[in-house]
């Protein structure tokens, strides 16, 4: 029953601002220095706001390049231990074997590919599979006995994906029948 009696009176307490509000739109109509006040208030909050927006736009775009900019600093991080690897590679003697460095090498290979997974960075496995242009750029088109019509037969530059992005297609030959 109280409910009734509060929601009765809210029309009537909306009521009465509504009226003021009637009455001093008519009062300024009729009083040009109140028109000439207003309209210089209206003006004043429009600029304040439009400030206030420039300075809220320029903000998120600071950040945003902030936030960008902190996240390949933590990518490069990630490849200096294997910058490393490369130089001390590199510094290795040359008596040494062929062999010994070719190991060397493949664990620095395993190191990056360890490196990328770990950013959901991963290569598209194209060899044996259905050319797809969304995902593959032929180069050539073959005949090549024992494959089927539209099969990757060769795989010249691995492509990588991150997540469902394409970062860069697998560069390849395909069968033709």
């Amino acid at each position: 029953m109280e409910q009734q009696d509060e929601t009765a009176a809210r029309p009537q307490e909306e009521a009465a601002p509504a009226e003021e509000r009637a009455e001093q739109a008519a009062a300024a109509e009729l009083d040009p220095a109140a028109l000439e006040r207003e309209r210089d208030e209206y003006k004043d909050l429009l600029l304040r706001k439009s400030a206030e927006f420039d300075n809220y736009r320029k903000r998120v775009e600071r950040e945003r390049r902030e936030i960008i900019q902190y996240a390949a600093s933590e990518v490069f991080e990630g490849l200096l231990p294997i910058l490393d690897d490369f130089e001390r590679a590199l510094r290795a003697p040359a008596g040494d074997s062929v062999e010994a460095y070719r190991q060397g090498v493949e664990l620095i290979r395993k190191q990056l590919l360890d490196f990328l997974a770990k950013h959901d960075v991963r290569p598209i496995e194209a060899l044996g599979a259905a050319f797809d242009p969304r995902f593959h750029e032929a180069v050539t088109y073959e005949e090549r006995p024992g494959s089927r019509d539209g099969e990757v037969i060769e795989e010249i530059r691995r492509g990588y994906m991150h997540g469902d992005r394409l970062l860069r297609p697998a560069v390849v030959r395909v069968a033709k029948a």
